[in-house]
């Protein structure tokens, strides 16, 4: 056995005994979030280096859970698992379903979130390539993606958007205008559940995250996912003290020429 499979053994080990779960809740939610299958797919991560150290929290959610990281060359990344347990299948189901991308026919839970996590990735890729600000991508197997940390160098992570404070209201919302509309005409996907809880804010630049339902342009269901997206950019815009109409905004964003 190589230094580097032995050394990614005990990183592992050592990740999850320290994973002490003390109330009944935390167990609950425990069991839930590593389970056996995804505790195998921590260690296959664990020796490609992908993850060295899982450390608390930065985000619990119905679905999803993401843990803040350190690979093997000592750089913060996110974890992103997604739980086989409480996952909303027939949501996922309506997202895929019409994707040319995917052909996930089978009613299997877990083949599903597979499926999902990999949706992510591919959406984060085009996103990330096109030149939208969202976090790098780096890797994903079964229900765990593995991108980029997007915080402080002490590895702080950025706040949403409608729990940060932004210096430069005006600044910040163009710069999300902007990388809708490369999202939307450069990257062909609509996001789909845009929001101030989906924007994080670092230094004043706004970074797009939770993409899994993002929608190709060419969807049956991508104009009104746009729609929607639109209606809550305009709510957030409005609480930093923007404020632009729904006919304004949607020019912009489909750069359509008056």
């Amino acid at each position: 056995m190589s230094s580097k499979v032995s050394k990614a053994d005990d990183n592992l080990r050592k990740m999850l005994s320290e994973k002490r779960l003390k109330s009944v809740e935390d167990r609950r939610v425990g069991s839930e979030v590593f389970d056996k299958i995804t505790l195998e797919t921590l260690y296959k991560l664990a020796k490609m280096g992908y993850i060295n150290v899982l450390n608390g929290a930065i985000s619990t959610g119905k679905e999803a859970n993401v843990f803040k990281g350190i690979d093997d060359d000592g750089n913060f990344v996110a974890v992103k698992i997604y739980r086989v347990t409480t996952s909303d299948f027939k949501k996922m189901q309506q997202y895929i379903q019409g994707d040319p991308r995917f052909n996930v026919k089978s009613s299997n839970k877990r083949q599903l979130i597979n499926a999902w996590v990999t949706k992510e990735l591919r959406n984060l890729t085009r996103a990330y390539e096109a030149g939208v600000n969202v976090p790098k991508p780096l890797v994903a197997k079964n229900n765990v993606l593995v991108m980029e940390f997007i915080g402080d160098a002490e590895g702080n992570p950025a706040l949403p958007m409608r729990l940060s404070k932004v210096s430069n209201p005006k600044k910040v919302s163009e710069k999300i205008i902007e990388y809708v509309k490369i999202l939307y005409n450069d990257a062909k996907i609509v996001h789909g559940d845009l929001s101030g809880f989906n924007i994080l804010i670092k230094d004043d630049e706004p970074y797009i995250i939770d993409i899994s339902q993002g929608m190709i342009v060419d969807h049956p269901i991508s104009h009104e996912l746009l729609n929607r997206d639109i209606d809550n950019l305009i709510r957030d815009f409005k609480k930093l003290g923007i404020n632009i109409t729904k006919e304004e905004l949607k020019s912009k964003i489909m750069d359509l020429k008056s």
